[in-house]
């Protein structure tokens, strides 16, 4: 019965999207604008919402009402898990698996059939639009009505082509916020997370800024030509504001400019305080084409800001630190408590900022540990690579240490599920540090194995590392010592390959240690930030944000806007519109998130008091000192069996090619993280079409 619940709720999502995108379609034409458009705002323009409602009704209303339906469904696909009878879970075929198959396409990486085919659709979307919106404009433009406004037929058919420019970058910048709403459930909706869909804002960001900038230079050239220079400087009381719309437009060039790869990667700092320019970019765009347009694009960016307050809500406390495992390769693994309400999937992602190191900085790492098999821990595996995470290795290596340490985090973000069973083998690929990901599936792999009693696909790891001191990074494929563990139904195979040694380094190796921090009472577990029922929270949020901003916005414009302009849009100011109705939509929504968060809040409070009182002494050496000897020994029987399943190559690199087709397994699934060259490398390999049994994960990471 829930099954078909949720079949006919997500049916209902897609019918919305598939109209959303079809009102896209027929957006520029004729047939829309004159007759349709006319149609619907002579039935919905009201006293309460004037012009503005109609535009409200065909764009935002429909992307808000999908998150609510998305989140409903994610709430109950949610509780099916839970409530199925795991000791009879069986793996889930994958009918897409064709379309799942990598291509290598330059400029954009390595993408599936599916997300190509997403991308040309789009793409011919914007075509379409533009070439359907220069045909209705160029179709009004002759010698006589170029005469009219005194220009050249050339000059008139450049004013229009400017225009069309601005109307394609509005729908570019309708889908931008989309893929960075970390908690979204539009996303999680369609199988996607905001971590692997970055890549479409970078493409969308691009586009978006390219069309913009056409806009803003082809009608410079305009005002040149025509000479109404002047039109720069025009700030029309109610009509397009010029100024704003170059204000908007220079704010987006600056952190355009920060977001090409040489810049960003060398200078991230000024990448990320630079991006924050986004605030006065949307803030002038409202200014420039007035609130009534700018509903056009609101849904994305009113879900972006749900989820960035409630992100800043999360940040605020610091969360209890238990441990630290210091690795001899400048590696550290970070355990947090947790709340028995946080359930996350394996590749999560969670959001860190220690405020010793920087204040501002905030730096995503993927969750190493299973919320199934450790449900009070949670742990993330840190590289010393950057400035930021060198200080923090430094900080925690060093014999005077810090007895504890104030952290703050955002999320855990990660997919809504996952299929890994669906394949009678795993082959995991990692570079360096790209093992992360996979001590996360590892360890919900033992946990359906070991407690569930089910049948898990077999594991073969392939990892290169530079020297052997990185080869401790396995240690991490067991928790912490007081976390029980057994994998001895679970067949694994490691080849680990140790690329720039050519044989066993004899030198002393610092030892893993483990450092143990003072709980403090100011310190709480980490908690879902709308607790257990999250997604139900999520959705209340959205419509009842909504509702209040349409009430308050109503109200406002009924009794203090319309007696003033009749709804003629020519006696009150735009700007003046623009500045109350986000106004509106902030107050709407910090007031729906606060009482969203501060309930669950309460109840959070009291699952950390029983966790804080479960925690009991932290374990300590000496007064002075809070290094707790919990190295692993050998003789222990899961790090024996981890010992006896690794064969350590010196000296030489994997043959990828070679070991992948040697799999014989009817179904096996390849997993590959780490560096670029790598990663394209088995695309290429699963992609041939040379061993149909290959299949390709997509997996992303930070580290």
């Amino acid at each position: 019965m829930m099954m078909m619940i949720m079949k006919m709720i997500k049916g209902l999502a897609m019918m919305v999207f598939i109209g959303y995108l079809f009102l896209w379609i027929i957006t520029p034409t004729y047939v829309y604008k004159q007759k349709w458009l006319v149609r619907v705002r002579a039935h919905t323009t009201s006293t309460y919402f004037g012009t503005q409602g109609p535009t409200m009704l065909l764009y935002t209303l429909p992307i808000l009402f999908m998150a609510v339906v998305g989140s409903v469904y994610l709430h109950l696909r949610k509780k099916a898990n839970q409530n199925r009878d795991e000791g009879k879970k069986e793996a889930k075929p994958d009918n897409l698996s064709i379309w799942r198959r990598p291509m290598i396409i330059k400029g954009l990486g390595i993408v599936s059939k599916i997300e190509l085919a997403f991308f040309v659709m789009f793409i011919a979307l914007i075509v379409w639009s533009f070439t359907t919106y220069l045909h209705v404009g160029f179709s009004k433009i002759n010698h006589k009505s170029a005469a009219k406004k005194g220009e050249e037929v050339w000059q008139s058919k450049l004013d229009s082509v400017a225009l069309r420019f601005g109307l394609i970058g509005n729908l570019c910048l309708a889908f931008l916020f989309f893929p960075v709403t970390r908690g979204s459930s539009i996303l999680s909706l369609f199988g996607l997370t905001s971590e692997a869909s970055i890549k479409y804002h970078i493409w969308l960001g691009h586009i978006v800024m390219t069309l913009f900038t056409s806009h803003g230079v082809c009608y410079i050239i305009y005002w040149i030509v025509t000479k109404q220079i002047s039109e720069m400087l025009k700030w029309a009381k109610t009509d397009i504001s010029n100024v704003a719309g170059e204000v908007a437009l220079v704010a987006g060039l600056v952190m355009w400019a920060t977001t090409f790869p040489r810049i960003r990667r060398k200078m991230f700092e000024v990448f990320f305080y630079v991006h924050h320019l986004y605030i006065i970019f949307i803030v002038f765009f409202v200014f420039h084409v007035g609130i009534a347009y700018a509903s056009i694009m609101l849904p994305g960016f009113y879900l972006f800001m749900i989820d960035r307050f409630l992100r800043f809500l999360q940040s605020k406390g610091n969360v209890r630190l238990v441990s630290t495992r210091v690795l001899p390769c400048e590696t550290l693994e970070l355990n947090f408590s947790k709340s028995r309400d946080l359930d996350y999937t394996p590749t999560s992602i969670i959001f860190i900022n220690i405020p010793s190191i920087s204040k501002a900085q905030w730096h995503p790492f993927t969750i190493t540990s299973s919320s199934n098999l450790e449900p009070e821990k949670l742990s993330v595996m840190i590289k010393s690579e950057g400035s930021w995470s060198s200080k923090l290795y430094q900080m925690l290596s060093s014999p005077n240490s810090n007895d504890r340490l104030d952290v703050r985090v955002e999320g855990p973000y990660g997919p809504i599920s996952t299929n890994f069973l669906r394949h009678d083998m795993l082959v995991m690929v990692s570079g360096g540090s790209g093992i992360t990901p996979f001590i996360s599936i590892f360890r919900e792999l033992v946990y359906t194995t070991e407690t569930l009693k089910c049948k898990a696909p077999k594991i073969l790891f392939i990892s290169a590392f530079k020297d052997s001191s990185d080869l401790t990074m396995l240690e991490l494929l067991l928790p912490t010592s007081g976390t029980p563990i057994e994998f001895s139904k679970l067949e694994l195979q490691i080849e680990a390959y140790v690329t720039r040694e050519k044989q066993p380094v004899t030198n002393d190796k610092k030892p893993v240690s483990t450092i143990w921090f003072k709980p403090n009472t100011s310190d709480t577990p980490i908690t879902p930030v709308l607790g257990k029922n999250g997604w139900l929270w999520l959705g209340a949020i959205i419509s009842c944000s909504f509702v209040v901003f349409l009430l308050s916005m109503g109200l406002l414009t009924r009794f203090y806007i319309y007696p003033i302009d009749k709804n003629t849009n020519k006696v009150y100011s735009y700007g003046s519109r623009a500045a109350l109705n986000m106004l509106l939509i902030c107050v709407s929504i910090m007031v729906t998130c606060f009482v969203g968060f501060w309930w669950n809040k309460k109840s959070n409070a009291m699952d950390s008091k029983q966790i804080q009182n479960m925690e009991g002494a932290t374990p300590v050496s000496s007064p002075n000192s809070w290094f707790y000897n919990a190295d692993r020994e050998l003789e222990s029987v899961p790090q024996q069996s981890l010992f006896q399943s690794t064969n350590v190559h010196f000296g030489e690199r994997p043959d990828l090619k070679r070991i992948l087709f040697e799999q014989k397994e009817a179904s096996v699934g390849v997993l590959v993280c780490g560096p670029k060259k790598m990663r394209h490398e088995v695309a290429n390999i699963c992609s041939s079409g040379l061993a149909s049994n290959l299949h390709f994960e997509s997996i992303s990471f930070s580290w």
